[in-house]
C-alpha cells in the first residue's frame, strides 16, 4: 500500500508570525493523520517552521532548490542550505516556477538530482496548461515532463521522490478536474513510470498526489480513486482548519 502524502504548498504567503500562529493551530489537528503530512514554506520561514513541527508527526518541506552546491547563483538556496535547516521536502518544477522562473524540463531534472544526492526528497510537478489540453496533447505532455525529470535517476530512489500532478488550468481557478478525469490523467503518469523503470516500481514505489484546487469539499472524492496517493495543497493550506479537513479527508 503507498502511504497517502498530503503537503501544503504556501508558495509566497506567511511571515514568521504568521507561520508560528498556523503551525501552532494546525499540529493537534492533524495529530492522529493517517497520511503524511508535509508542509512546504517560504525560504524566510523554514527555521521557525522547523521548531515548531519538532517532535510532530509534521515534515518540513521548502519550495525549491538549485542545481548547484554552490556558487554565484544570486537569490538561490542549495540542497545543503535546506539539509542543514532540517528541511525533508521540497517542491521542484511547479507550474508558476516553469511559467514566470524559466524554469525547463531539464532544469527540474539538474534540481531532482541535487535534492536526491544530499538526502532531500523532491516532490516533482507535472502537468498540462489549459490550451494543451484543449489541444489533446495531455498525454504527450505529461510523458515528456515525467520522463525528463526521471532521466538518469535510479530505481533505488523512486521512495524518495513523490510525483504532484498539477493541471495548470486548475491551480488557483477554483477549477478542478472531475476525480475520474484526475484519476484517468494519474495513470498515464504511472504507465509512464511502469515502462521507465518497471510495473511492480509504479505501483508500489510510486506516489503521485493530485494538485489542482483541492479543498475540504473534494478531498474525500478525489482521494477514493485508486491512482491518488495524495494532494499538493495551495490555498487550503493556508487556513489550519481546511488544511486539516483535506489532510483527513
Amino acid at each position: 500500500m503507498r502511504q497517502p502524502i498530503i503537503a501544503g504548498n504556501w508558495k509566497m504567503n506567511n511571515t514568521i508570525a504568521g507561520t508560528k500562529a498556523l503551525l501552532t493551530d494546525l499540529i493537534p489537528l492533524v495529530a492522529d493523520a493517517k497520511a503524511e503530512v508535509v508542509v512546504c514554506v517560504p525560504y524566510t520561514d523554514i527555521a521557525a517552521a522547523g521548531e515548531i513541527i519538532k517532535g510532530t508527526n509534521i515534515k518540513l518541506g521548502a519550495e525549491n532548490v538549485h542545481w548547484a552546491e554552490k556558487g554565484a547563483f544570486t537569490g538561490e538556496i542549495s540542497a545543503d542550505m535546506l539539509v542543514e535547516l532540517g528541511v525533508e521536502y521540497v517542491v521542484v518544477g511547479h507550474s508558476e516556477r516553469r511559467q514566470y522562473f524559466g524554469e525547463t524540463d531539464q532544469t527540474v531534472n539538474a534540481r531532482v538530482k541535487a535534492a536526491l544526492a544530499k538526502g532531500l526528497k523532491p516532490i516533482i510537478c507535472v502537468g498540462e496548461t489549459l490550451e494543451e489540453r484543449e489541444g489533446g496533447l495531455v498525454e504527450s505532455v505529461l510523458v515528456r515532463q515525467t520522463t525528463e525529470a526521471f532521466k538518469d535517476i535510479d530505481k533505488s530512489q523512486l521512495e524518495n521522490t513523490v510525483i504532484a500532478y498539477e493541471p495548470v488550468w486548475a491551480i488557483g481557478t477554483g477549477k478542478t478536474a472531475t476525480a475520474q478525469d484526475a484519476n484517468d490523467t494519474i495513470a498515464i503518469i504511472r504507465n509512464t513510470m511502469a515502462e521507465l523503470y518497471c510495473k511492480d516500481c509504479a505501483e508500489n514505489k510510486v506516489r503521485i498526489q493530485y494538485g489542482g484546487s483541492m479543498n475540504p469539499k473534494n478531498a474525500s472524492e478525489l482521494m477514493a480513486m485508486p491512482q491518488i496517493d495524495g494532494g499538493l495543497i495551495g490555498g487550503a493550506s493556508l487556513k489550519a482548519v481546511d488544511f486539516s479537513q483535506v489532510v483527513k479527508y
